[in-house]
């Protein structure tokens, strides 16, 4: 069985930085697809880019939270949004927050208003994923992953969401995976097989060169099927080290993917990229076979 890979660019539009890495890496053909975060004091750019640049795949990156402590933001939709909606009016800091206050009608109308907020902008999205899960009901308070599958069969994009889980995840999660993959395969909704969520806990969060060999790894024991390996680049500059307490670890994916050796060994794994529009077209290779 074939071995397809997508490497997504997460928070494109978040900041200056992350679009400034995220146009590079397209060029330089280190990634395969982005999501822009349309809520977003930089999501203009990164939109008109888009625009700009049909031949990249930019899918709409669904926010509903807003993490950093000194930079925030707010919902999209002129209508009400209040559950959605923290004491100072932006969005709710993490994911428990949302889960217990959003309201299904509020969801669906700002999942709306973002996708709207890009195609107003020209961009034609390639397809969804979710800001830090929020929308996956991981929390266990709330689950919208059927609201956002509807959509999806509704817009005609796929989406963000595995299959199969990685190991050490256990029956119950897998389970939940599971269930909600024959949800989206109900509707239609393009799903991957894997999704790899790295971390910088342990060795490969003590240096660049770890982190390489990390990942370098992970290609070289690539599972059959669709794999997505999302990053969240940007380069280095005080912008983002006022933003994010994670600037090294951003930089150091800009850092790796931006390397013409990382798609080489990544090719030389066996491993075809793909972009989430090539998904429809993966997933009828793999039935196939």
């Amino acid at each position: 069985m074939k071995k397809f890979l997508i490497i997504n660019a997460d928070d494109t539009g978040m900041c200056h930085a992350a679009n400034l890495a995220v146009f590079d890496l397209f060029e330089k053909g280190g990634i395969t697809s982005a999501t822009i975060m349309t809520p977003c004091g930089w999501a203009p750019e990164a939109l008109m880019y888009a625009k700009e640049h049909p031949e990249f795949a930019f899918g709409v990156h669904l926010t509903f939270t807003s993490e950093w402590r000194k930079y925030r933001w707010r919902p999209v939709y002129t209508g009400c949004t209040d559950s959605l909606r923290d004491e100072y009016g932006y969005m709710h800091f993490h994911c428990d927050g949302f889960e217990e206050n959003a309201k299904a009608e509020e969801v669906e109308a700002e999942i709306r208003a973002q996708i709207a907020f890009a195609k107003k902008f020209g961009m034609e999205p390639s397809h969804l994923d979710n800001h830090m899960g929020s929308l996956y009901g991981l929390e266990g308070i709330q689950n919208f992953l059927p609201l956002v599958f509807k959509l999806c069969a509704e817009y005609g994009y796929g989406f963000r969401f595995p299959r199969f889980g990685e190991e050490g995840m256990g029956p119950e999660f897998n389970a939940y995976l599971s269930e909600m993959a024959k949800e989206a395969d109900a509707l239609n909704v393009p799903i991957i097989d894997y999704l790899w969520v790295h971390n910088f806990k342990g060795p490969q969060g003590e240096s660049f060169e770890n982190f390489r060999d990390y990942m370098y790894t992970r290609f070289e024991n690539c599972p059959e099927g669709v794999v997505e390996t999302y990053i969240h680049p940007a380069v280095e500059c005080d912008e983002l080290k006022n933003t994010s307490s994670l600037w090294r670890n951003r930089v150091w994916e800009y850092q790796l993917f931006a390397d013409p050796r990382t798609r080489k060994h990544i090719e030389q794994c066996g491993i075809e990229l793909i972009s989430y529009r090539d998904l429809p077209r993966a997933r009828a290779e793999l039935a196939a076979q």
